[in-house]
Parts: structure tokens; C-alpha cells; sequence
């Protein structure tokens, strides 16, 4: 742009801080508009009992709980997978049309809307497999949604484990699984944590794929099994929005549950953090 480089220098890192400020002063606002306005709905009562009069009145209680079991069952299917994936492309897989191939179906499973995960997950695991509309089949649909991003984190994470580490394990006799299973991984943990946090975040706030797979529009109990129907999050809150004839008189009951939906959220993100950072210091010692 102009003849001095640290003109142009100091124009750039001017337009970095502009954008980060921009960004940091949007997730601000849009906590202070939730937080004062979703404070005043909770309580230990809203957050531990059932939904009452079709929503307008009682607690959240059964949407936590079907958030948290869609959490942790996509999670348990879709990290082992991703991160097996990522190691076999990365440490494996040979330059050919097979990984060109399978690294494009990566890409585009990432860019594909989260509605066609949910027609998908409609078509193969409620009707073809049978499991129902039931927590199985949303978890199930919600791992393949987030597979792109666990795998994509992982290679990442791989990548940057430097090629001296694996060339004098090997070096030392050590077969390639041993090298990549004691040097690599323990190196490339805290990138592959990364990719889980960004997919907790997008597992708890997905609302397309489970309203066809399994999420309930008003259900006053805890699921029994794996294949119930559930309440969540982010679909009560969808509903309570969108649907009925109380939108006005539910509306701190909104609030409050994109409050609740923020703070688990949040706090299953520092657990992960804290292991990210946990490995991190380990790996420096």
C-alpha cells in the first residue's frame, strides 16, 4: 500500500485490533442484553423443576438434562472417531485420489447445513435403522455434524508436532504406533482439545437436527432410556419464541433459558481449557 513497511505495519496490526474489538464488543453486547435480561427468570426452582401449563410456567429441568445427554453421547461417538480419522490421514494415509477424495467429503460435510444433518438423521437412524425419534438418533446425527470439525482440529493438532520428535523415536527402534501413541499424541493433545471445545459449543446450541430426530415440544419427565424423546435447550427455547399464543408472557422464561443454555455452555468450555492447559504445562515440564 505505501513504500515504508512499517507504515504498512502499523496499518495492518491497526486493522487486527479494529476487528478483534469489533468482535469482542458484539459478544459483549449480546451478553448484557441476555444476562439482564434472563437474570431475574432463575432460580433454584426454575432450573430444577418441570415445565408446567404447556411451558408457561416451571422449570427447565428436562431441557438441561436432554442438552447435557446430547453432549456427552454425541461426544462419546464422534471424538474416538475423529480423532482415529485425523491420525490415519495424517500419519497413514498415502498422497492419492482415495485421501483427496476423502479429505473433500471432510470439507464438505463442514460446510453442509445443519438442516440436511437433520434430514439425514431422520431418514438413516429414525426410520431406516429404527431407533425412533430418541436421544440415540439425535446424538448419533449430532456426532456426524460435528465430525468435520474434530477431524480438521486433530490434523491440526497432528501437524504441529514437530517431524524431529517422530524421526528419533523411530530412529530408536520404536514401531510407528508406539511413536505415534507415546510422542505424537501426548504432543498434539492440547490442538485436538481445541477441536472438542468447538464442537460442545455447536452440539449444545443445534436446534435443526434434533427437532427432526428426537426433541419433544413439551415432555414434563426425564427420558427413561436411550431411546425416549428428550426436551433441549435450545429447541424449548425455539418453541417458546416462535410457537403458541403466550410468547409475551414467556418471555423471561426465554431469556432464562438462553441464559442457562450460555452458562453450560461456559462452563463445559473451562473444563476443557483447563485440560488443554493442563497438557500444555505437562508437555513443557
Amino acid at each position: 500500500m505505501f513504500s515504508n513497511p512499517k507504515i504498512n505495519e502499523k496499518i495492518a496490526f491497526t486493522l487486527l485490533k479494529i476487528a478483534t474489538g469489533m468482535v469482542v464488543a458484539f459478544v459483549l453486547v449480546i451478553l448484557y442484553y441476555i444476562i439482564s435480561n434472563g437474570y431475574s427468570a432463575l432460580s433454584f426452582e426454575f432450573i430444577t423443576s418441570m415445565p408446567k401449563s404447556r411451558m408457561t410456567e416451571g422449570g427447565i429441568y428436562p431441557a438441561i438434562a436432554g442438552t447435557m445427554y446430547l453432549i456427552v453421547g454425541s461426544m462419546a461417538v464422534a471424538l474416538p472417531l475423529g480423532m482415529l480419522a485425523a491420525i490415519y490421514l495424517t500419519e497413514y494415509a498415502q498422497p492419492g485420489k482415495t485421501t483427496w477424495a476423502i479429505e473433500m467429503a471432510i470439507s464438505n460435510l463442514a460446510g453442509t447445513p445443519s438442516v440436511v444433518f437433520g434430514l439425514f438423521g431422520l431418514a438413516m437412524f429414525v426410520k431406516y435403522l429404527g431407533f425412533g425419534a430418541s436421544i440415540l438418533s439425535a446424538s448419533l446425527t449430532l456426532a456426524l455434524l460435528i465430525l468435520p470439525v474434530i477431524i480438521r482440529a486433530s490434523q491440526e493438532g497432528l501437524l504441529t508436532v514437530p517431524k524431529e520428535y517422530r524421526e528419533a523415536s523411530l530412529a530408536l527402534g520404536v514401531t510407528k504406533w508406539e511413536t505415534i501413541r507415546r510422542v505424537v499424541l501426548p504432543a498434539a493433545i492440547p490442538g485436538m482439545i481445541t477441536g472438542a471445545i468447538l464442537s460442545i459449543g455447536r452440539v449444545a446450541g443445534e436446534t435443526a437436527p434434533i427437532l427432526l430426530t428426537g426433541a419433544a415440544y413439551f415432555l414434563p419427565r426425564l427420558p427413561d432410556s436411550i431411546y425416549s424423546q428428550f426436551m433441549a435447550l435450545p429447541y424449548h427455547l425455539y418453541v417458546l419464541a416462535t410457537s403458541g399464543t403466550s410468547i409475551a408472557q414467556t418471555r423471561p422464561i426465554q431469556y432464562g433459558t438462553a441464559l442457562i443454555l450460555l452458562i453450560i455452555v461456559l462452563c463445559v468450555n473451562v473444563v476443557a481449557v483447563s485440560l488443554r492447559s493442563h497438557y500444555r504445562k505437562k508437555l513443557q515440564r
